[in-house]
């Protein structure tokens, strides 16, 4: 269908060049469109859907979006309102979607909804919903703290008709196939975390040997180069995290806990690095010049996104047996 047949060994690396990207919004955009609204139809589409949606994709023709997110259900997956009514050969859809990246400007979604009045877990399917038809609204694009180059939409369906055979794999496995999706997207999201953090350690080292306060360099304070290599130390633990979990999953392993623990440790340490950096920055750090500023901003989404902090906490729980899973 156009890719190059690589393992996901590869989507990684790409995604950690990808973190030179001095911009957030850029680099996620791109990870929505190859990792987070195409797996599961690369997966389990139908060979029809793939040529109508999956190869303008890869080709770039098409932009993506993934519909999940609600104003009622975030990380809560399993309580999103939308429903796909069946009549006949189409579905009709009806409800609303929030936080959609690249969602203004998308020719497809990859959207869950609730096909029927089952268990939670069991009445979700995910469907090919082109973005042209009648009874889409897009309501706005949403200003947001951090990302702010990244297009972030509110929408509603208002009896939007679609045909069945937009209908990804089987009906009713919706959310298992997003499960499946989510974990790719949380290890997309930590390897394109490393550069920046490297980034802003290496810059801050840089402009505090250059800053001089009461006579010497920043940099020269013990409380200043130890943060820093402390810093430094912990992003590389990250990284061996990560890669195990990518190798482990190439070899087809259930990696749902180890993805969880590094989507939550990234999530963490960006916050820690980007704070603990802008303070050596000074009253630089506070102005929109510099790298460590944006980042700051940027990288917060990372303990909110995809499943938050609170969510992957829960998941590693469940696979510790602390908690029941369901």
């Amino acid at each position: 269908y156009g890719g190059m047949g690589l393992d996901f060994s590869y989507n990684i690396a790409v995604a950690e060049e990808l973190g030179n990207i001095r911009c957030g919004g850029v680099t996620m955009a791109i990870g929505v469109q190859a990792g987070m609204a195409t797996p599961a139809l690369t997966r389990f589409g139908s060979h029809e859907l793939k040529k109508q949606f999956l190869v303008p994709t890869i080709a770039g023709d098409f932009v993506a979006c993934l519909g999940v997110s609600e104003p009622g259900a975030g990380s809560d997956v399993a309580n999103i309102k939308t429903t796909a009514v069946r009549k006949g050969d189409e579905y009709v859809i009806n409800g609303g979607k929030m936080w959609i990246t690249s969602g203004s400007q998308a020719d497809w979604m990859c959207l869950l909804a609730n096909t029927s009045e089952g268990p939670p877990h069991q009445n979700k399917s995910l469907i090919c919903l082109p973005m042209n038809l009648p009874g889409i609204h897009i309501a706005k694009k949403i200003d947001k703290l951090g990302m702010r180059s990244s297009d972030t939409a509110q929408i509603f369906f208002e009896d939007v008709r679609v045909p069945c055979r937009n209908l990804i794999g089987e009906e009713g496995k919706g959310f298992t196939y997003q499960m499946l999706q989510f974990q790719e997207e949380r290890l997309w999201g930590v390897a394109t975390a490393l550069k920046p953090m490297e980034s802003i350690i290496q810059e801050t080292v840089e402009y505090t040997r250059q800053r001089k306060v009461f006579g010497q360099p920043v940099l020269h304070n013990q409380t200043v180069h130890f943060r820093l290599a402390e810093l430094a130390t912990e992003v590389e633990l990250l990284r061996s995290l990560l890669h195990r979990a990518v190798a482990l999953y190439v070899e087809g392993n259930d990696v749902t806990k180890f993805a969880s623990m590094a989507k939550l440790k990234a999530g963490r340490l960006t916050r820690e690095v980007t704070d603990s950096c802008l303070q050596f920055w000074g009253g630089m750090g506070f102005t929109s010049e510099v790298l460590v500023s944006r980042f700051y901003r940027d990288l917060r989404l990372m303990s909110i996104g995809g499943g938050t902090d609170e969510t992957m906490l829960s998941i590693i729980c469940k696979y510790m047996d602390i908690l029941p899973r369901k």
